[in-house]
């Protein structure tokens, strides 16, 4: 089956929030008032779409531990975004749902010296799962985020369980 036939129709809500979150100024802007952290540590959205999340997180003085390379809790932070970014993508427009972390693992692999580019492949699962979702009913996905340096290694994978509520 050709994948172009099993593409997922954004709803104008979700597609604004895609736009929004590709455009640096907005996500600067939306990070200030919801993450900080992202701010200070210059991740950077570089695709958002139904299918995957790609954030960015540069090796500089801001996210470097006193051991040379990328403090845990900075990749842990752009690991989290690339599936909490493609959980507010699913739920856009489709009316009011709360969304927690509820558990969290993480797996290092390499040390982190270079910029790292997490992404997250799980945009068709997430959405059958929130469209599965009745009102009031409660539901659980583990998201894995994979974190890779230029060469194509994988320095860190974290998995990521969402809880999700869809209100009535």
């Amino acid at each position: 089956m050709n994948t172009k036939e099993t593409r997922i129709a954004l709803k104008p809500e979700a597609l604004a929030y895609q736009k929004k979150m590709s455009n640096p100024l907005y996500f600067w802007f939306g990070m200030l008032i919801k993450l900080p952290s992202a701010i200070f540590w210059k991740f950077r959205i570089k695709e958002l779409d139904a299918e995957k999340c790609v954030v960015t997180i540069p090796y500089s003085w801001r996210t470097q531990n006193p051991f040379k390379s990328i403090y845990f809790a900075a990749m842990a932070g752009a690991g989290e975004l690339t599936t909490g970014a493609l959980c507010q993508l699913a739920i856009s427009g489709l009316g009011k749902y709360s969304m927690l972390v509820v558990d969290f693992r993480a797996e290092y692999f390499k040390k982190a010296n270079q910029k790292i580019t997490f992404t997250c492949e799980q945009g068709q699962e997430l959405f059958n799962h929130i469209e599965s979702l009745q009102p009031n009913d409660t539901g659980k996905l583990t998201m894995i985020s994979s974190g890779k340096n230029p060469q194509g290694e994988e320095v860190a994978r974290f998995y990521v369980t969402w809880s999700f509520k869809r209100k009535a």
